[in-house]
């Protein structure tokens, strides 16, 4: 009787074991990242052989303790695997703050872009037994970001369940002291050499930061609050008191110009001349002017009171020229400064 009893609690402990499932996380995940919200372009970072998804980044994200990206908000991830399922339906389980998105085998699955703050939601799928192709897709708009992503046979309780996440610490706001070693810095219209300069920051003097923009080649802008006066400046001479790669991304207003108006006003180069995307030399090179080509003259950058660029079109490519070497006729007075 004694032997039959123990039988039977040695079976019920099995039985009860057997229930207990541990949900899967899967193995081999690569991760590649974006500095954008879209998936736009080639990806910036990619990391192979992730043990899971099972991530809180309350700032920039980071893999094996080595940080990815430049910026703790407004990026994207993909997450691919191949894992291997029996025949059964499964539960999968998601706890996301901002947006995500799973595909299985090539077909989504499901989505959830109704943003942050954190969310545990949950699918249903049934899998046939063997290899199947896993995608999620990652989206962080704002504050932290967090991405788990699990599944285990539907009916069965999970032994690990996911607990909120504690709330960021609370990111002071940006600013930024003027170094010493400059005697002041130029604020700017836009984040370019050749934009119009506005105002100077004094060194030593503390000032809000608005924004960020890596749009001129080798330099980041920022874009900075002045007495009122709000200006690009180069990062090449601020110190900050927090991360600058977690200060967002802004444009400016030279992404705005695509579809100039007529001005009447004629520029005419004096050498030949390179067209470049922005007024800055740091920007890409569109193509040449000739000598003496006669083109259309429709914005400009002004500094120290002189012409400094020029916003024209030459056989369909509407870019910026160095003013200095380029002559105008017509009232310059009718030309926008920018």
């Amino acid at each position: 009787m004694k032997r039959a009893g123990f039988l039977l609690s040695l079976m019920l402990l099995i039985f009860a074991t057997a229930l207990t499932v541990q949900a899967e996380f899967g193995t081999n995940w690569r991760a590649r990242f974006w500095d954008n919200t879209s998936f736009s372009g080639d990806p910036n970072e990619t990391r192979e052989g992730i043990a899971g998804i099972n991530f809180n980044w309350p700032g920039r994200p980071t893999i094996g303790g080595d940080e990815i990206l430049d910026q703790a908000n407004n990026f994207s991830v993909r997450f691919n695997s191949t894992q291997n399922f029996n025949a059964d339906t499964y539960r999968f389980d998601i706890a996301v703050d901002d947006n995500v998105r799973v595909f299985i085998d090539g077909e989504q699955v499901f989505e959830d872009f109704t943003g942050g703050p954190v969310k545990v939601l949950s699918f249903t799928r049934s899998m046939t037994a063997g290899s199947h192709e896993l995608r999620v897709d990652f989206v962080e708009n704002s504050d932290a970001a967090v991405i788990q992503f699990q599944w285990f046979p539907q009916g069965t309780a999970p032994t690990s369940i996911y607990t909120a996440v504690p709330s960021a610490t609370p990111v002071p706001p940006a600013t930024a002291v003027v170094s010493a070693s400059v005697r002041g810095l130029a604020v700017r219209t836009g984040p370019y050499l050749g934009a119009t300069l506005i105002t100077v920051a004094v060194p030593g003097q503390t000032y809000p930061v608005i924004a960020r923009n890596p749009s001129e080649d080798g330099m980041t802008w920022y874009l900075i609050n002045v007495n009122g006066q709000v200006g690009w400046s180069s990062g090449r001479y601020l110190e900050f008191n927090v991360d600058p790669g977690g200060i967002g991304v802004q444009g400016s207003v030279f992404d705005t110009l695509d579809n100039p108006g007529d001005t009447g006003v004629i520029a005419v180069p004096r050498s030949i001349m390179n067209i470049r995307a922005r007024p800055s030399e740091r920007t890409a090179l569109l193509g040449t002017i000739p000598w003496g080509a006669e083109v259309p003259l429709y914005n400009r950058t002004v500094q120290g009171g002189q012409n400094r660029w020029f916003q024209v079109r030459y056989e369909g490519k509407l870019g910026w020229v160095f003013a200095p070497y380029v002559g105008a006729r017509g009232d310059i007075n009718n030309v926008p400064i920018r």
